[in-house]
């Protein structure tokens, strides 16, 4: 059994419990996922399934994929990922894996992208305080003093400075399983998961 699955977060809302509270939760697409392709330790060096996650039509994919993913028969995909398994024996190409496979209950941990902010200052990527606001000051948004004057003589290591932030991998750890609709391939979590809108997700048990 896997106890991973990809999808997409489809976006955030409120959700009520039974005593009547409301509580922040985000809704995500999960699966359905199709495996097409098993991966041994004789062949690969590992055990591992590789699933197709969202249709793609068939004049999107290249003749190398389109030859890959026909061997599972149950179409062509646009993402394609792996998930390690101790025995893919059980798993047939073509399997579909869903989304019925998390319960109400359930605690998950939820990776994805942030979402990409460009080039950012120390402030906003950092959280540094800037400069004074007053009393003529120019530089209200600065770093200040970087490095030392003689010794060393350079900018050490690790310094924060501006520079790109966010699109970098995410994990939300224990999140809580507040509601599961397999017909609907949708699983509900509390709480906030990592990306925008469409973006791919993954979730996997704790």
């Amino acid at each position: 059994m896997v106890k991973k699955l990809f999808g997409k977060k489809i976006g955030m809302t409120r959700y009520f419990l039974d005593e009547g509270r409301s509580v922040p939760a985000t809704v995500l697409k999960v699966g359905p996922c199709v495996v097409t392709q098993k991966k041994t330790v004789d062949k690969e060096g590992y055990n591992a399934i590789q699933v197709g996650f969202e249709p793609q039509k068939e004049g999107r994919v290249n003749k190398p994929l389109k030859g890959h993913m026909s061997k599972a028969g149950a179409g062509y995909f646009r993402i394609l990922r792996e998930i390690r398994v101790e025995d893919p024996g059980p798993f047939e190409l073509g399997q579909v894996i869903r989304a019925d496979m998390f319960n109400i209950g359930d605690t998950v941990h939820v990776s994805g992208a942030s979402k990409g902010r460009g080039f950012a200052g120390v402030m906003k990527r950092w959280g540094f305080s800037g400069g004074r606001k007053t009393h003529g000051s120019r530089s209200h948004r600065i770093p200040g003093s970087i490095g030392c004057s003689a010794t060393p003589g350079r900018v050490h290591k690790g310094r924060k400075l501006p520079g790109h932030y966010g699109n970098e991998k995410v994990t939300v750890k224990n999140l809580k399983v507040i509601d599961v609709r397999p017909e609907m391939d949708v699983v509900v979590v509390k709480g906030a998961v990592p990306g925008s809108r469409n973006s791919l997700i993954e979730i996997r048990k704790a």
